[in-house]
């Protein structure tokens, strides 16, 4: 690990204006972070810690929406999302371990967007706005690839506000060291309309299956995606799956989040 200052803002505004330093990096609950910089993979001039920061923390029901706050711990969101978004709250509840659970922050894990990541499959499946320190901007246009948002450099998530539907339920395929997902597909059922987001598939990272969507719209039954397939090419082939392996997993594990659904 490099050598690097660190700072620990107190306020938002004041987290902001240290971004704006050259080489600073945003630290939240440095899962990835903190493991890139042992390795010097990564070497921020200045980290500046969101852990102070009162006004990023918290869950809280806002009409039919849940706004979390970014440095909301996952532990956190398990615990405080149940009543009102269970399909969120069980999907923060099967990340990682009691250590990564009581660390890693909602926030840090959808700005890094691990292409095996859990909270990007919730995000957008749930249709969710992320709140930053400069605008706001819907889940469909944040995701842009592996390991790739829309975020400017200097820019920070403050929130993300989850809109609450009828229906929901997130079904992974554990990777078995590390917890991430192998596959994982999160369904999110409005009324009006199915949402059906898959992580841990595509070398382009979290995805929509709008055909699934589809299907599921107009009936919101597992049955509804017999037929169903996914192409393998594009598919992450690693040693764990093949492309194949995984684009049979996506089918799988939409089926039993529809059924797991609530």
């Amino acid at each position: 690990m490099y050598a690097f200052d660190f700072v620990k803002p107190a306020t938002l505004s004041d987290a902001v204006a240290a971004m704006e330093q050259e080489g600073a990096q945003a630290l939240a609950g440095g899962q990835t972070l903190l493991p890139t910089m042992k390795q010097r993979l990564n070497a921020p001039d200045i980290l500046i810690s969101l852990n102070g920061i009162a006004e990023l923390r918290g869950v809280r029901r806002e009409e039919d929406a849940l706004v979390i706050g970014a440095a909301t711990t996952h532990t956190e969101v398990a615990r405080d999302a149940a009543a009102d978004y269970p399909g969120l709250a069980a999907l923060a509840g099967q990340i990682g371990d009691p250590s990564v659970r009581n660390r890693g922050t909602l926030g840090g894990s959808v700005a890094n967007n691990d292409p095996s990541a859990c909270y990007p499959a919730a995000v957008l499946g749930s249709g969710a706005t992320i709140a930053t320190s400069k605008r706001e901007i819907a889940a469909d246009d944040f995701f842009q690839g592996m390991f790739a948002t829309a975020l400017d450099d200097d820019e920070l998530i403050t929130a993300i506000r989850f809109p609450i539907p009828h229906k929901a339920a997130y079904a992974k395929f554990h990777q078995p060291a590390s917890r991430f997902a192998l596959t994982g597909a999160f369904v999110a059922n409005f009324g009006d309309g199915v949402r059906v987001a898959i992580t841990g598939a595509s070398e382009e990272g979290v995805f929509r299956w709008t055909e699934a969507e589809a299907a599921l719209s107009d009936n919101f039954d597992a049955a509804a995606l017999d037929g169903l397939t996914l192409p393998a090419k594009g598919m992450i082939g690693d040693l764990h799956g093949t492309p194949e392996y995984r684009a049979h997993l996506v089918a799988v594990m939409t089926r039993r989040a529809v059924a797991a659904a609530r």
